[in-house]
């Protein structure tokens, strides 16, 4: 197929996708590349072509998607068959996958985690008396690393690492316990951060640390450390019960304040929320103020989601205020609709009038400290501390809502 044909079908699925307000699988259609490949052929009724056409989506936007990409590739898919069904010989069939990495850059991310936070988790195990090793010997626990075998001897009496360990750690035990944290062989203080995090990952494995409690809380001494670098250990899976950790990387240090966003706009299927959530992420530490202006977009976002879905008319210039007050009257939890029969009414009515308050305080500080005004040359911004306090706010208002917008549609109020 010519690049200039398949152009053609997208621009007309692109359309299609508009006109029934699949915003998200129309965006998608949009921005993305994307590459026609024939993949098969059914010799039946005068034969078909089976085509597939590849949307290549950046390798993180990819992962985000999660179950929604089955949703948006069924409407692409449905919308190709409207397209090419006077030509019964092709079958077209949308497929959503991760755009490759080019470069060698990513053998590198992450590439900087420093030595004095290594040195803060090893003396955390050294004041907590936390053996490296658990139950194992330090054989049986390096052995799961290393090739110790191939690993020099520090000891001229042996040829191996494998050797001099058991005699200076088993047979004599005349080693400082702690002794591996500054060998030299395993350069955990200095080496990549891959394989110091392999080593902390070990020291919390089942069958080295079988106690699920103990194990919890060294994992949790250690995160209090990483996650300040941008790291964290967490649990990849289960065996026998008990968890086996595995390490990734924090591409955002404030993604943790708006995950629960996240899970927010998946539930409302909102496509700008999700945006506005990414902007979040790589903006609270690196841009307070892009972070600020976009935690008020969100609020916005979100009231007008669930205005639109419940049918509530609201005019091109409402702005922050006006559109909370609409949605909070529609939902029910303006102050006056609590009875005073209602167990903690007063308090139901102090938290309620604290929602209207939250987002106007929170367009304030955005006019105050957040994007979309100028400067003069002495203001000073404010902190990602800050950032993360109006993230906050926003996303514990729109979890609430959305909640209770839920909760009203499950009982058709």
């Amino acid at each position: 197929m010519e690049s200039c044909e398949l152009e053609e079908i997208l621009a007309t699925v692109h359309s299609l996708l508009l006109a029934e307000d699949f915003q998200d699988a129309a965006a998608l259609v949009r921005s993305c590349s994307s590459r026609a490949e024939l993949t098969g052929y059914y010799n039946w009724n005068g034969g078909t072509n089976l085509w597939d056409i590849y949307f290549q989506l950046p390798a993180i936007e990819f992962a985000r998607l999660g179950s929604r990409r089955g949703m948006l590739e069924g409407q692409i898919s449905t919308k190709l068959k409207d397209v090419m069904g006077e030509e019964p010989g092709d079958l077209y069939t949308a497929n959503i996958v991760p755009a490759r990495e080019t470069g060698k850059s990513w053998r590198t991310i992450g590439s900087k985690l420093p030595r004095q936070v290594r040195q803060n988790i090893f003396d955390g195990l050294r004041l907590d008396d936390t053996s490296w090793k658990g139950r194992l010997d330090d054989v049986e626990f390096l052995s799961r690393l290393y090739d110790l075998g191939s690993l020099p001897s520090t000891d001229p009496r042996y040829a191996t690492a494998s050797d001099d360990i058991w005699q200076h750690c088993i047979n004599n035990d005349d080693w400082d316990r702690d002794w591996v944290f500054t060998d030299g062989r395993f350069n955990l203080l200095d080496a990549p951060p891959d394989k110091f995090l392999r080593f902390l990952c070990e020291i919390v494995h089942p069958i080295v640390r079988p106690d699920r409690n103990e194990s919890l809380t060294i994992v949790s001494h250690i995160n209090d450390q990483l996650r300040g670098a941008g790291w964290e250990v967490f649990e990849e899976e289960r065996i026998g019960g008990r968890s086996r950790y595995a390490y990734r990387e924090l591409v955002h240090h404030g993604q943790r304040a708006v995950s629960r966003g996240r899970t927010v706009a998946d539930a409302l299927d909102a496509g700008w929320m999700a945006k506005e959530i990414e902007r979040l992420e790589k903006s609270i530490d690196g841009d307070p103020a892009s972070a600020i202006g976009t935690a008020k977009e969100l609020v916005e976002t979100c009231c007008k989601t669930i205005l639109n879905k419940r049918g509530v008319v609201y005019g091109k210039a409402a702005d922050i205020g006006d559109l909370t007050k609409l949605l909070l009257v529609n939902l029910q939890l303006v102050p006056e609709a609590v009875s005073d029969e209602k167990k903690g009414a007063d308090n139901i009515r102090l938290i309620l009038r604290n929602l209207t308050s939250l987002t106007h305080n929170l367009a304030q500080l955005r006019g105050l400290y957040g994007t979309g005004h100028g400067r003069d040359g002495k203001h000073r911004g404010l902190q990602p501390r800050h950032a993360r306090l109006a993230v906050a706010s926003a996303v514990a208002f729109i979890d609430f809502v959305s909640d209770t917008y839920r909760n009203r549609e499950e009982s058709n109020v």
